[in-house]
């Protein structure tokens, strides 16, 4: 188009210098009579402005086509760079246009928002993939709405980078994401279900918190963690202290990596005592860290940081196939702890019953015990983990059972066998005529559907004489027995005998 331009230019000027000549021409003739002078000059005149006018006009019309092909050609290139579901910038793109303002030495401030969508797998699985991606229009459609002037691009399947150049006040981004969430959280219709989305976002300011892109994306992206770690469905501003602490998560994830070459890791079994003739049921094994420096490290301090990598996959194993070998000593079943990581796991079941397998362990003699933190869906891989290892004949217990908020949806969810009752419930017992009757009610509950009940947390004879006139199955605590080694039990057992 430009080169016609030119062409078409060309034509005009050259025709113009024609038109010169002809005045040229003029003035030789003007020997032969004035007449002809003035017939050729006014000639010329009027062919000089008709050409001058063509040009002008050419050159508008030509002008007006490069401008439409110069905006074609940038509509088209910018839709190469968009994602075609969301409309968002491609990953790279986003990337590049980032790298262009945050660099070490500009002074031109700029917000950036790092947005995770909560539970989209939840709403694949549930609803369709069809659904998922709506849900994702929907959330990038909220962020343009509220943000007309931010860059957005999409980094992943449910990522998302919000960039806002010349933004210098966290406060201000901090509020602009919270107004994002609350927008998402009211009830839209996606593929005729209503639902409501929610997502958790990472805030960071360049120059105040990085001096480049990779430093920024960090930033949010670690302060983003911090929210999901939190609860999710929240906004969280990047803080210099979040830095010290993941170094601190990473010194514990090496440390935790060398115990497990070098035997550190020991497990200790507690009593269960069925409440009718106080007979001992069962035992629960809990992890300890034998630190060769800093001594015995409670699970507490170590166990939410190996959830955070494949480390609690191997921590689990090893309790595992110790609790195998200690089952022929102990001679009752053996309750293990499960982390939701762990559960999440698609292959966990078929490992857990392989390491029974090759212990030669029977899976009726193994109780898996899990948190109700755990986010329970049919058909999830959460459930299908654990009716697999009902296959197997392993039992499943709900600990710390009321300490949450969903306990008895999961009572419909999942046929459990074994309910433990949350220490705070036992501790109130005496003081609580609220703790008292929640307690008499989830006996009572359970009595229906077949399930035993265990209160935990017992430390008083008071307690224990009231948990037994409410019903209980059986107790666990300090005052029927500590946690101790399989070699202390053993000792114990043969002592009494």
């Amino acid at each position: 188009m430009l080169a016609s331009y030119r062409r078409v230019s060309a034509i005009c000027a050259a025709l113009a210098g024609a038109a010169l000549l002809v005045n040229a021409a003029a003035l030789v003739v003007s020997a032969t009579g004035h007449g002809r002078l003035v017939w050729f000059s006014a000639v010329s005149a009027v062919a000089l402005a008709v050409l001058l006018l063509l040009w002008r006009n050419g050159y508008r019309t030509m002008r007006k086509r490069v401008a439409r092909a110069d905006e074609e050609s940038r509509r088209v290139i910018d839709s190469a760079q968009r994602d075609a579901l969301t409309g968002a910038y491609t990953r790279s793109y986003f990337l590049a246009t980032l790298n262009e303002r945050v660099h070490r030495g500009s002074s031109m401030p700029v917000g950036y928002f790092h947005v995770d969508m909560d539970h989209l797998k939840a709403l694949n699985d549930g609803h369709g993939h069809a659904a998922g991606d709506a849900a994702l229009v929907h959330l990038t459609a909220t962020i343009r709405r509220l943000a007309p002037d931010a860059v957005i691009g999409r980094l992943g399947g449910d990522e998302f980078g919000v960039a806002l150049i010349g933004q210098d006040s966290k406060q201000a981004l901090t509020r602009l994401a919270e107004r994002i969430l609350e927008a998402l959280r009211q009830e839209v219709k996606i593929r005729e279900h209503v639902t409501r989305i929610s997502a958790t976002v990472g805030v960071a300011l360049a120059p105040d918190d990085a001096t480049n892109v990779d430093e920024l994306m960090s930033r949010a992206d670690l302060a983003l963690y911090c929210g999901k770690r939190s609860g999710r469905s929240m906004v969280v501003g990047y803080d210099p202290d979040m830095l010290v602490d993941e170094r601190h998560n990473r010194f514990v994830q090496r440390e935790l990596r060398a115990a497990l070459l070098l035997n550190e890791i020991k497990v200790v079994y507690q009593p269960v005592y069925s409440i009718d003739g106080m007979k001992l049921k069962s035992y629960e094994a809990l992890v300890r860290w034998q630190h060769c420096h800093r001594g015995t490290i409670a699970p507490s301090e170590f166990i939410p940081i190996a959830e955070q990598s494949d480390i609690i996959d191997r921590l689990g194993e090893v309790v595992l196939r110790q609790v195998c070998a200690d089952l022929k000593l102990l001679g009752v079943p053996i309750a293990v702890n499960v982390s939701p990581v762990q559960l999440r796991r698609p292959g966990f079941a078929a490992s857990f019953a392989a390491i029974l397998d090759e212990a030669n362990i029977s899976g009726d003699r193994i109780i898996v015990e899990i948190t109700e933190n755990i986010l329970m869906k049919t058909g999830g891989v959460e459930t299908e983990n654990l009716t697999a290892l009902t296959r197997f004949g392993v039992k499943i217990a709900i600990d710390d059972f009321g300490a949450g908020h969903a306990s008895l949806e999961y009572l419909r969810s999942f046929a459990f066998n074994v309910i433990k009752i949350d220490r705070s419930y036992v501790a109130h017992l005496k003081s609580g005529r609220a703790d008292r009757a929640i307690i008499s009610a989830l006996c009572d509950i359970a009595q229906a559907l077949d399930i035993e009940v265990i209160a935990e947390g017992v430390e008083t004879q008071e307690q224990l004489d009231t948990l037994r006139q409410i019903g209980c199955d059986a107790v666990q605590g300090y005052l029927l027995g500590r946690p101790g080694s399989v070699r202390a039990l053993v000792g114990n057992s043969l002592a009494a005998a």
